[in-house]
């Protein structure tokens, strides 16, 4: 085999975990020393290769690509880039394949979600079509969890496991005024099309009437009238209600709660907003006192309370990713596979990048109850064991967690200036 160079990239959101999976990659390409030369990090995901911001992550010591482990955010740093149609935009993959001629790149691993699979795939068949060989292959990576054929994406057991704990003692503290207080709590987590996270909020609750009461998903039609009978109802015989609703929430016609008129790079719309939607409903209706709080970017940047099966998880596919490279496997995501049997284990298997490219997991219908705000004890199975165990990050002597920094040397650029 001949030895030459690979190109790592993140994409699209970040989690907790993206950066263990980073590591996995740098970690093990350095034991194929003999088969690849320098793994380059693209500056900003696919934006990187484009315009030839190539950083040299052999510049970086052992002990700080170790920290990548520990360390929240996309250390090389993500972008929201989606590839345009090849017919349309041929230029810009023309130019992706001149960056990974110029600087010997014979190896493609792009860290991301349904999206990112999507350009990785792309940039597999257009390495074909062009004749240059480049094995692809794609790491899962989304808090959302809805990649299809891998039993969980790296980047959800950690946010789960945040939302859990969050809930849990937000609504210890709503318990304690709710007497002559706060009466109602919602809390707003992410989730467009997928309730996997607002989920895992029912995680918090060990038995009946336990906190949160109700859980909102976008794969359920809102209904207005049920929902504030529902938190009338828990109010009367509970004291308070805690409620964790999924950001792309939507009535039975499609039309989301909260919506803004802005679009992603992605084309989505931009969701948030739906936690002060529903307090304002119940106010006028019920006239609760509320409080409200949007987990926004630190349910996905938690670093500090990371499932510890989350990190081993994350890791693993990136590890993955350069070993199935090594192996002449090509086109394929790694992926995490539920083993059989009582205890909950896993391993490692692998999808097709055509099979996974912007292909949505939605919840099953039988992880939700009939009444539509909870969850099922099918759903509680399946998501316990994600957010298992504790990997907490060093400390420093000041109290405050020690994170990667890196040197971020660039790779002297060989071509001319490329406008994305």
């Amino acid at each position: 085999m001949t030895k030459r160079n690979a190109f790592y990239a993140q994409s699209g959101g970040v989690t907790a975990v993206i950066n263990a999976s980073a590591c996995g990659v740098i970690e093990t390409a350095r034991q194929y020393s003999d088969k690849i030369g320098t793994v380059y990090a693209g500056h900003n995901g696919i934006l990187g290769a484009l315009r030839e911001e190539l950083i040299d992550t052999s510049k970086e010591t052992d002990e700080t690509i170790a920290a990548l482990r520990f360390t929240p955010g996309g250390a090389f740093g993500s972008c929201r880039y989606k590839l345009p149609c090849v017919d349309t935009h041929r230029a810009q993959y023309e130019r992706l394949i001149e960056v990974f001629k110029a600087h010997d790149i014979g190896y493609f691993f792009y860290n991301g979600g349904g999206d990112s699979q999507d350009t990785a795939n792309k940039v597999a068949q257009l390495s074909k079509q062009m004749d240059y060989p480049l094995t692809c292959i794609g790491i899962p990576k989304t808090v959302d969890n809805d990649l299809p054929l891998t039993d969980c994406s790296p980047g959800f057991g950690s946010v789960a496991k945040y939302v859990a704990i969050s809930a849990q003692e937000a609504a210890l503290d709503i318990q304690s005024m709710c007497d002559t207080s706060t009466k109602v709590f919602i809390m707003e987590v992410m989730g467009r099309n997928a309730g996997w996270i607002a989920a895992a909020g029912a995680l918090a609750s060990q038995k009946a009437g336990d906190p949160p009461h109700m859980i909102l998903f976008p794969e359920r039609g809102f209904t207005r009238d049920a929902f504030l009978n529902k938190v009338d109802e828990t109010v009367k015989s509970e004291g308070y209600c805690v409620i964790v609703v999924s950001e792309g929430v939507h009535y039975g016609d499609g039309t989301f709660l909260s919506a803004s008129r802005t679009t992603d790079a992605f084309g989505h719309v931009q969701l948030g907003g739906v936690a002060p939607t529903l307090a304002r409903m119940i106010k006028e209706a019920l006239g609760h006192k509320y409080h409200w709080a949007v987990a926004d970017y630190l349910q996905r940047s938690a670093r500090h309370i990371a499932s510890a099966t989350d990190v081993e998880q994350a890791y693993a596919v990136g590890k993955a990713a350069v070993e199935y490279a090594m192996a002449g496997k090509n086109a394929v995501m790694t992926t995490i596979v539920r083993n059989d049997g009582p205890e909950y284990s896993w391993s490692i298997g692998e999808a097709p990048l055509s099979d996974v490219a912007n292909v949505e997991k939605m919840m099953p219908d039988d992880f939700i109850s009939e009444d539509g705000f909870w969850i099922t004890d099918k759903c509680r199975k399946y998501l316990e064991p994600l957010i298992r165990g504790e990997d907490y990050p060093p400390y420093d002597a000041n109290g405050m967690p020690h994170f990667a920094r890196l040197n971020r040397v660039y790779a002297e650029k060989k071509l001319p200036e490329f406008e994305v």
